[in-house]
């Protein structure tokens, strides 16, 4: 029965074909795409690999890295005042300006 508190510790949720059952175990559980696993139904474990290492995580500017996919999206002024590039009529006059394009 489910701990209504939710102080129950969190359970290996592998489904043990060969038994029909769950396997349950509460040690060194881990949260998996899989689900909750223990070190032996891990996904390396179930494969016959061994574990990563637990390693250093993601590094700190991992997020603040710009991407070269949005450096493509950079507006260019004289493409927009080119018409080469899509804009509001807005932006598009104010590119004329900036880039000193006549009207």
């Amino acid at each position: 029965m489910p701990d209504p508190a939710g102080t129950q510790a969190p359970a290996c949720e592998h489904w043990i074909g060969a038994e029909r059952r769950h396997c349950h175990a509460t040690d060194q559980v881990r949260p998996y795409l899989t689900g909750l696993c223990c070190p032996a139904h891990t996904p390396n474990a179930l494969q016959g690999l061994p574990e990563a290492p637990p390693g250093p995580g993601m590094p700190a500017g991992a997020w603040a890295t710009p991407s070269p996919l949005n450096d493509s999206r950079v507006h260019d002024a004289r493409a927009i005042a080119s018409g080469k590039r899509r804009s509001n009529p807005n932006a598009y006059r104010a590119a004329r300006q900036t880039t000193g394009a006549t009207p």
